[in-house]
């Protein structure tokens, strides 16, 4: 009897134990919901949608893009500097895993050589609005097997 009084005084004492350090460790770090500025970006950033790509295009026009220009242009219609290249750009901001991005947000890819190559701004449930060398501005899957094996991570400047 005394033997299982103290197994049960035991186990509660480590459920309280756990709970109280648990709770001291604070909430996981979360996505933020999409804002009403973050909305503005996406819809901005989807005004372009079909113009044409072009490798090294200059800062500011919008004829065409490359990846970290467009991304740069869309931030600015925001009021939101950010630097031209995609390499840059992926250490501008907090850095987000992968499970708590949040619209708005800056997603890395690496899809030629051994660093970042390619920037896309995080459009919401798992799509990605970027200019693609082959599409121009379009939204595209994140989740699929291309943008999987090609992510790097992700940075917040919203």
């Amino acid at each position: 009897m005394k033997k299982k009084l103290t197994m049960k005084i035991v186990l509660a004492c480590s459920i309280i134990a756990t709970g109280l350090f648990g709770s001291m460790a604070g909430p996981a770090p979360k996505a933020s919901a999409a804002t009403q500025e973050s909305l503005n970006l996406i819809s901005l950033g989807k005004e372009h949608i079909g113009t044409p790509y072009r490798f090294g295009a200059p800062a500011g026009i919008t004829y065409a893009f490359d990846c970290s220009s467009y991304v740069q242009y869309v931030f600015s219609q925001m009021g939101i500097d950010l630097p031209r290249t995609s390499i840059s750009q992926a250490y501008t901001g907090e850095k987000v895993d992968k499970a708590y991005l949040s619209v708005g947000d800056l997603v890395f890819f690496r899809t030629v050589g051994g660093s970042i190559s390619h920037v896309a701004i995080y459009a919401g449930s798992g799509m990605i609005l970027h200019a693609s060398s082959s599409q121009g501005v379009t939204l595209a899957n994140m989740n699929s097997s291309y943008w999987k094996n090609a992510y790097v991570w992700a940075r917040r400047v919203l």
